[in-house]
Protein backbone atom coordinates (compact mmCIF):
# COMPACT_ATOMS: atom_id res chain seq x y z
CA UNK A 1 0.00 0.00 0.00
CA UNK A 2 1.59 3.79 -1.15
CA UNK A 3 0.24 6.47 0.47
CA UNK A 4 0.51 9.45 -1.67
CA UNK A 5 -0.64 12.70 -0.46
CA UNK A 6 -2.79 14.67 -2.76
CA UNK A 7 -2.18 18.35 -3.20
CA UNK A 8 -4.77 21.00 -3.24
CA UNK A 9 -5.10 23.19 -6.44
CA UNK A 10 -2.03 24.71 -6.90
CA UNK A 11 -2.92 28.27 -6.41
CA UNK A 12 -2.32 30.34 -3.20
CA UNK A 13 -4.55 33.04 -1.41
CA UNK A 14 -5.07 36.20 -2.88
CA UNK A 15 -3.64 38.49 -0.47
CA UNK A 16 -2.40 41.17 -3.09
CA UNK A 17 -5.92 42.23 -3.51
CA UNK A 18 -6.47 42.63 0.21
CA UNK A 19 -3.30 44.96 0.25
CA UNK A 20 -4.62 46.40 -2.18
CA UNK A 21 -7.80 47.59 -0.31
CA UNK A 22 -6.15 48.32 2.98
CA UNK A 23 -3.58 50.55 1.24
CA UNK A 24 -6.33 52.40 -0.87
CA UNK A 25 -8.18 52.73 3.16
CA UNK A 26 -5.45 53.81 4.50
CA UNK A 27 -4.77 56.32 1.87
CA UNK A 28 -8.73 57.58 2.14
CA UNK A 29 -8.40 58.22 5.63
CA UNK A 30 -5.02 60.45 5.51
CA UNK A 31 -6.49 62.50 2.83
CA UNK A 32 -10.09 63.05 4.60
CA UNK A 33 -8.04 64.40 7.98
CA UNK A 34 -5.92 66.83 6.05
CA UNK A 35 -9.25 67.80 4.27
CA UNK A 36 -10.99 69.01 7.47
CA UNK A 37 -9.95 72.26 8.28
CA UNK A 38 -8.67 72.16 12.29
CA UNK A 39 -10.01 74.88 14.98
CA UNK A 40 -8.26 77.46 16.48
CA UNK A 41 -5.36 75.97 19.02
CA UNK A 42 -7.31 78.09 22.25
CA UNK A 43 -10.59 77.06 21.21
CA UNK A 44 -12.45 74.38 23.86
CA UNK A 45 -15.67 73.39 22.80
CA UNK A 46 -18.54 73.02 25.11
CA UNK A 47 -19.29 69.36 25.47
CA UNK A 48 -22.34 67.09 25.38
CA UNK A 49 -22.82 63.45 24.77
CA UNK A 50 -25.47 63.53 22.19
CA UNK A 51 -23.12 61.22 18.98
CA UNK A 52 -25.47 62.82 16.26
CA UNK A 53 -23.96 66.38 16.92
CA UNK A 54 -20.87 67.27 14.02
CA UNK A 55 -20.33 70.92 13.80
CA UNK A 56 -20.00 72.32 10.54
CA UNK A 57 -17.59 74.37 9.21
CA UNK A 58 -20.00 77.21 8.16
CA UNK A 59 -20.92 78.21 12.04
CA UNK A 60 -19.73 81.32 13.75
CA UNK A 61 -17.15 81.02 16.77
CA UNK A 62 -17.43 82.37 20.05
CA UNK A 63 -14.18 82.96 21.58
CA UNK A 64 -13.53 83.48 25.32
CA UNK A 65 -12.79 86.60 25.08
CA UNK A 66 -15.68 87.35 23.41
CA UNK A 67 -14.52 87.66 19.69
CA UNK A 68 -16.69 86.51 17.07
CA UNK A 69 -15.04 84.65 13.88
CA UNK A 70 -16.46 83.38 10.69
CA UNK A 71 -14.51 81.01 8.29
CA UNK A 72 -11.49 82.66 10.26
CA UNK A 73 -11.33 85.72 10.21
CA UNK A 74 -12.65 88.30 13.14
CA UNK A 75 -16.33 89.69 12.46
CA UNK A 76 -19.02 91.80 14.20
CA UNK A 77 -22.37 90.17 15.23
CA UNK A 78 -24.18 92.58 12.06
CA UNK A 79 -21.30 90.83 9.58
CA UNK A 80 -20.81 87.48 10.87
CA UNK A 81 -24.87 87.26 10.09
CA UNK A 82 -24.99 88.99 6.91
CA UNK A 83 -22.26 86.28 5.86
CA UNK A 84 -24.22 83.42 6.94
CA UNK A 85 -27.04 85.45 5.41
CA UNK A 86 -25.39 84.91 2.16
CA UNK A 87 -23.92 81.80 2.01
CA UNK A 88 -27.01 79.79 3.20
CA UNK A 89 -29.38 82.01 0.54
CA UNK A 90 -30.20 79.43 -1.53
CA UNK A 91 -29.92 76.35 0.93
CA UNK A 92 -32.60 74.86 2.77
CA UNK A 93 -30.88 75.75 5.88
CA UNK A 94 -31.40 79.15 5.13
CA UNK A 95 -33.42 79.84 8.60
CA UNK A 96 -30.57 78.58 10.55
CA UNK A 97 -27.72 80.13 13.02
CA UNK A 98 -24.64 77.64 14.00
CA UNK A 99 -23.30 79.27 16.94
CA UNK A 100 -19.67 77.27 18.12
CA UNK A 101 -18.86 78.73 21.33
CA UNK A 102 -15.77 78.19 23.45
CA UNK A 103 -16.71 76.75 26.89
CA UNK A 104 -15.72 79.69 28.75
CA UNK A 105 -17.24 82.16 26.42
CA UNK A 106 -19.77 84.31 28.19
CA UNK A 107 -22.99 83.06 28.25
CA UNK A 108 -24.36 87.01 27.69
CA UNK A 109 -22.45 87.18 24.69
CA UNK A 110 -23.82 84.01 23.35
CA UNK A 111 -27.45 85.19 24.25
CA UNK A 112 -26.43 88.52 22.56
CA UNK A 113 -25.73 86.92 19.27
CA UNK A 114 -29.18 84.82 19.27
CA UNK A 115 -31.06 87.45 19.98
CA UNK A 116 -29.55 89.96 16.85
CA UNK A 117 -29.82 86.68 15.06
CA UNK A 118 -33.47 85.93 15.41
CA UNK A 119 -34.34 90.14 15.65
CA UNK A 120 -32.73 91.59 12.57
CA UNK A 121 -32.34 88.14 10.23
CA UNK A 122 -35.12 85.48 9.59
CA UNK A 123 -33.59 82.94 11.39
CA UNK A 124 -36.00 80.46 13.42
CA UNK A 125 -33.39 78.16 14.63
CA UNK A 126 -30.06 78.80 16.52
CA UNK A 127 -28.25 75.61 17.15
CA UNK A 128 -25.28 75.55 19.18
CA UNK A 129 -22.35 73.18 18.60
CA UNK A 130 -20.77 70.96 20.49
CA UNK A 131 -18.02 68.75 21.24
CA UNK A 132 -18.83 64.96 21.36
CA UNK A 133 -17.23 63.99 24.82
CA UNK A 134 -16.96 59.81 24.69
CA UNK A 135 -18.75 57.83 27.48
Amino acid sequence: MSFVAKRRGGGSEPTLPLINIVFLMLIFFLVAAQVARPLDADLSLVQMDDPNVIPPSDALVLHKDGRLTWLGSTVTIDEGLAAMRDMQKDSEDAEQLRIMPDRDAPALELLKIARAAHTTSQTQKVMIMTEKSLP
